[in-house]
This record gives structure tokens, C-alpha cells and sequence, in this order.
């Protein structure tokens, strides 16, 4: 089953009733992605509310009275995405668009995804105005998601306005915030190493459907499901894709755990950290890509897939060596 983004309404409720409505959305709310070495620790502290959950499970941007405003008014003056035709604009009360909450009065954000309730800035010993809180992208902790921050304003507005938070002047963005029709499931909770429905292991998902975002991801998804299912049906045997490459990492995605899965591109914070984490990130991305490359290779040539798959013309293909910009 590889429907796209746009299921129909009775196939979609068929699912629905299978796998259960909470696990089947209709929107993508896809919030930006800061990389941990791009936020001035100086500006931010770790905690939780309430010291619930440990002091590093959030970091926080705090906003004085001044800053919260004047981030308001920018959220809507900023320039946005217009909807396609298709896309109703009927979006879940509990993800918003942060624009959408803007608009609906001065103090709505300081009431919801910027609430300070529960935290105290050391700094100062009392409570901010207003927070942005950051959590943790990935068990590395290398990049950072700006929570409850969905958005349809355009990329080059998201960077100058998120860069007006705190902490956040000289961030780097690893991915920008989206939101968008999209019928996807949950695919940590309802999906298997194979793609199965773990209600209906018969039924398989690609694509889009399956928690994957971008045309070449769903692709990729796809060719890989097919490649699964030819080797269970010659071998017996699953095939499983080395998590240090893209597509692997993009599968594990959808079996890592999430409170509120989103479908995602393909991202570096996925792929497994290096020996050396400290490489600078033109260097250490080379590496991913070298490693993953190296990897291929030997799995291609562990599962016999390499003559057989990619063709005669690569059986003699040079190990990958990226060369340096």
C-alpha cells in the first residue's frame, strides 16, 4: 500500500478502523531542527517544568516581555506559505500552526508552546516572561527540534524570525519547519522492521503512508520494501539495511519511538554518531558519507546483492573516497 499524501477518504477510514484513529493523521507538523553547536549556551539553561523529567530534557530559550512582543508581531508579519487547493486549512486544536496561534490574540504562544509556567532561569532566579523550549533530537544530542513550532512561513522568513529568539542568533538549521496535508501513520507503534502492519502482517506500507517525507525518501522506501520482500520470498530471510546508510537510517526512523512521530526527510541526526564526534560539520559529514558508502559495499557484498542487483558495470567499483572542497 503506497497511497501518497493524499489516501483516499474511504481507504484512509478503512485504516483508521484497523489500526486505530490515533495512529493515523492527516496533517504533517513538522517543527525546525537546530544543530547543537549553533545555540549560544550562554543564553539558554536545561529544565524541565516543574523539574519533571530531569534538567536535560528541554533546553530553554527565555524571552523577557520586550522580546516575546516583538517575536510576536514578526510571526505575523512574515511572509507564508499559501495552501494548495487541496489542502483545507482544518489543522488539530493541539498543533496549531504557530502563526495561526499568533493571530488569535498578543498572549496566546505565552499561554501555549512558549508558556514558562514551571521553570526558573538561574540567571536570574525568577521566572522568564516567556520560553522556547528545545528538545533533543537525537541520542547524540547534536541537534535540537523547537517544540510546538510548526509553520507554514516561508524558509527564509522561519531563519530570520526563529533567529530573534535568545540563543538562538547564529543558529544553524538542520530542517525547517512545515505543515502540510498528509495522510501518514505512526509507524513506530503500528509498523514492523518490514513495513507490516503489526494488526495486518500481510499488509505492507511504502512511501509517504509509512512516515517518510520527500519524493526521493518515498522512492527509496519503496524500491527497499520491494528488495525485503524479494529476498523473504528467494531466502526467507528479511533484509535489512545498514542503519550508518541513508536508507537504513531512514527506516530506523520509523521504528524509533517517538511521543509525537512526524514524518522527516532524510537528516544527518539520524545516522549513528562517529568514533570521532568532535570533526568540524563540512569534515564529519564526509565521513557519514564515506562510512556509509564503505558499509554498502560490504553489505552488498555479504548478501550477494552486488552482481546481481546493481549490474556487472559496478562489481569492480573503486572503494568510495569523497574528495575535500
Amino acid at each position: 500500500m503506497a497511497t501518497g499524501p493524499l489516501t483516499g477518504d474511504a481507504l484512509a477510514k478503512d485504516l483508521e478502523n484497523k489500526i486505530g484513529a490515533e495512529r493515523l493523521a492527516y496533517y504533517d507538523a513538522i517543527a525546525p531542527v537546530v544543530f547543537a553547536d549553533s545555540i549560544d549556551w550562554s543564553k539558554v539553561f536545561k529544565a524541565s517544568r516543574y523539574d519533571k523529567g530531569g534538567d536535560d530534557a528541554y533546553v530553554n530559550c527565555p524571552l523577557n516581555k520586550e522580546e516575546y512582543l516583538a517575536f510576536v508581531m514578526a510571526v505575523r508579519a512574515a511572509e507564508k506559505v499559501t495552501p494548495h487547493a487541496f489542502e483545507k486549512p482544518n489543522y488539530f486544536e493541539g498543533c496549531l500552526p504557530l502563526e495561526v496561534m499568533a493571530e488569535r490574540g498578543e498572549l496566546t504562544l505565552a499561554y501555549g508552546p512558549m508558556k514558562p509556567v514551571g521553570l526558573t532561569d538561574p540567571r536570574t532566579g525568577k521566572r522568564p516572561f516567556a520560553v522556547v523550549q528545545l528538545r533533543q533530537e537525537n541520542k547524540e544530542a547534536s541537534a535540537y527540534n523547537l517544540v510546538g513550532f510548526q509553520t507554514r512561513m516561508t524558509y527564509p522568513e522561519q531563519k530570520r524570525v526563529f533567529q530573534m529568539i535568545p540563543g538562538l542568533e547564529q543558529a544553524q538549521f538542520e530542517r525547517l519547519g512545515t505543515v502540510h496535508r498528509n495522510t501518514f501513520v505512526d509507524a513506530p507503534k503500528v509498523l514492523d522492521e518490514r513495513l507490516a502492519l503489526k494488526a495486518l502482517p500481510h499488509i505492507h506500507l511504502a512511501g509517504q503512508i509509512a512516515g517518510v517525507e520527500g519524493y526521493v525518501e518515498s522512492a527509496a522506501c519503496g524500491l527497499a520494501l520491494g528488495m525485503m520482500l524479494g529476498s523473504e520470498k528467494r531466502a526467507n530471510l528479511p533484509l535489512l539495511f545498514p542503519a550508518t546508510t541513508a536508507l537504513g537510517a531512514l527506516l530506523r526512523h520509523l521504528q524509533t519511538p517517538a511521543e509525537n512521530f512526524q514524518p522527516s526527510n532524510i537528516v544527518w541526526s539520524m545516522f549513528p554518531e562517529l568514533d570521532n564526534p568532535k570533526l568540524r560539520k563540512r569534515a564529519k559529514k564526509e565521513a557519514l558519507s564515506i562510512r556509509a558508502l564503505h558499509d554498502l559495499d560490504s553489505w552488498l557484498a555479504d548478501t550477494g546483492l552486488r552482481a546481481e542487483d546493481l549490474g556487472e558495470g559496478e562489481k569492480d567499483r573503486e572503494p568510495p573516497v569523497l574528495p575535500r572542497r
